[in-house]
């Protein structure tokens, strides 16, 4: 995947745990555990416009392009 969540490093800028990000958001600890760890495919405007309320950031803070190599 040439998509890198960065999520857990604003988390860990924020110094916000899972459990307060996840109330915030309004989803579950373990679909925000999944989209922390990166095991997902796909992530709803909706939740990264939460995510990014909650925690006072850019959509591109949480997200990285990295280019696969050929």
């Amino acid at each position: 995947m040439t998509i890198i969540l960065r999520l857990d490093r604003v988390m860990a800028d924020r110094k916000i745990s899972l459990n307060d990000l996840a109330e915030k958001v309004g989803i579950t600890n373990v679909n925000l555990s999944k989209i922390k760890t990166g095991k997902i495919s796909a992530i709803r405007f909706s939740t990264l416009d939460s995510i990014c309320k909650a925690l006072n950031c850019q959509p591109g803070d949480i997200l990285e392009f990295s280019p696969e190599d050929k």
